[in-house]
């Protein structure tokens, strides 16, 4: 428990629920953060050297507390406000407890800070930056150099997105809105996700970091809400993508398309751990966008090779899960689908549809230059991969769509 790694997944852990319970009980979530953050510097730097407490949560409520009332009280007009949200606590609801015993808060507290920092006054862009500091417990410079911006650049935004959660109450959703509120939770946590599984821009196709918080933090809402079946379906579905990420990339850093990957590479126990909770995904009651996915993922994982793929199983579940969302990327996934079991004419047929609502969109020129390929128009197919490697920001990909388009001039 001494090991620098413990300590440090010890204060993941801890620090949303810590933070939720200043914020519960003195408001101020810019200042409650400042102080959790001194308050974890604190424990890395002395429990590295004395050994983690008995009882780490409550030390670490009882320090970042006192630091949070040091400042409170160093300003006057904020005085009255911290005398009138003590009183709405016992004296001792903060102290810390004896070893063993459960009245430091309450899991709820990582869920109802989650809610906050999805806010929907907030832009995705906020939500997902709050969320990795609040919850996620990065630090400001990582969460930038995660998203390749300068860190002033991130810091504003953090600024920013927590003054317009500043006096939104510390609370979770009402039954009237409580759906829609968790909805937005889960989509900011699959964006976190999909940014380090295939990031969007810069030199590297995968940031594991923020791929690995993702699935952390869906666990921790899953071990909340264990009977949702879209949290559910969440979990296996990153489960299941991630599984392939050793596979992905070669010894040079090039992306390798999922047909061509090395399956033995493939991370088999977070295959089974996702498989299975596909299965209770799709117990959970009507399966939404997540469940559908993840059960996608699961009959791509399952095969021994590509061409052990039941695509006309995948075509049934891309079918219906363009019916219930009209997303378009998910239309241009279906594409390739109807590709595999009816042949790439067909497949470009479908493709064509898209045209107007993913003009630009590298992914449909890449899809497009895929069937073109197949279907034995080489120069056309070089075309498209040539304009996809000119759409796309991220460098990997530009090198492998360029690589596709290079090759086929050489045939």
């Amino acid at each position: 428990m001494n090991s620098e790694a413990s300590v440090e997944d010890l204060l993941r852990l801890h620090a949303p629920q810590v933070l939720g319970a200043l914020v519960r009980r003195y408001g101020h979530f810019g200042e409650a953060e400042d102080a959790v953050q001194e308050a974890l510097l604190a424990a890395a730097r002395q429990w590295a050297e004395q050994g983690v407490p008995d009882n780490p949560r409550g030390w670490l409520i009882r320090v970042a507390s006192r630091r949070l009332t040091d400042q409170l009280r160093s300003d006057e007009a904020r005085r009255k406000r911290e005398e009138e949200a003590a009183q709405l606590s016992p004296r001792d609801t903060f102290t810390a407890p004896a070893p063993g015993e459960s009245r430091a808060p309450s899991d709820d507290d990582t869920l109802t800070l989650l809610f906050l920092c999805c806010h929907p006054g907030l832009s995705a862009a906020a939500q997902v930056a709050l969320t990795l500091r609040a919850v996620g417990g990065l630090t400001t410079a990582e969460i930038a150099r995660a998203h390749l911006v300068p860190e002033a650049t991130m810091a504003q935004r953090i600024s920013r997105a927590k003054a317009k959660v500043k006096g939104v109450p510390f609370r979770q959703p009402g039954p009237e809105d409580r759906d829609q509120r968790l909805a937005a939770v889960l989509q900011v946590l699959y964006l976190i996700f999909n940014e380090g599984y295939t990031a969007t821009s810069g030199s590297a196709l995968h940031r594991s970091d923020l791929a690995r918080e993702a699935i952390r933090l869906t666990r921790a809402v899953r071990t909340l809400l264990p009977e949702e079946g879209a949290v559910t379906g969440l979990l296996a579905l990153m489960l299941l993508t991630e599984a392939r990420s050793a596979a992905r990339t070669g010894p040079h850093g090039e992306l390798i398309p999922l047909d061509e990957q090395d399956r033995s590479r493939w991370d088999r126990r977070a295959i089974e751990e996702g498989c299975a909770l596909v299965e209770k995904a799709l117990s959970q009651g009507s399966a939404g966008a997540y469940q559908l996915q993840a059960a996608i993922a699961a009959l791509h994982d399952e095969a021994a090779r590509a061409d052990h793929t039941d695509w006309p199983q995948i075509l049934g579940l891309y079918d219906i899960l363009v019916r219930r969302t009209r997303d378009p990327m998910a239309e241009l996934s279906r594409a390739v689908a109807f590709a595999m079991v009816h042949g790439p004419r067909a497949g470009l047929a479908e493709v064509a549809s898209l045209e107007d609502r993913l003009a630009g969109h590298h992914r449909l020129d890449a899809v497009r230059a895929h069937l073109l390929e197949r279907a034995g128009d080489t120069e056309a197919a070089q075309a498209a991969y040539q304009l996809a490697a000119k759409r796309t920001l991220s460098i990997p990909e530009t090198r492998y769509l360029q690589m596709r388009a290079a090759r086929l001039s050489s045939t």
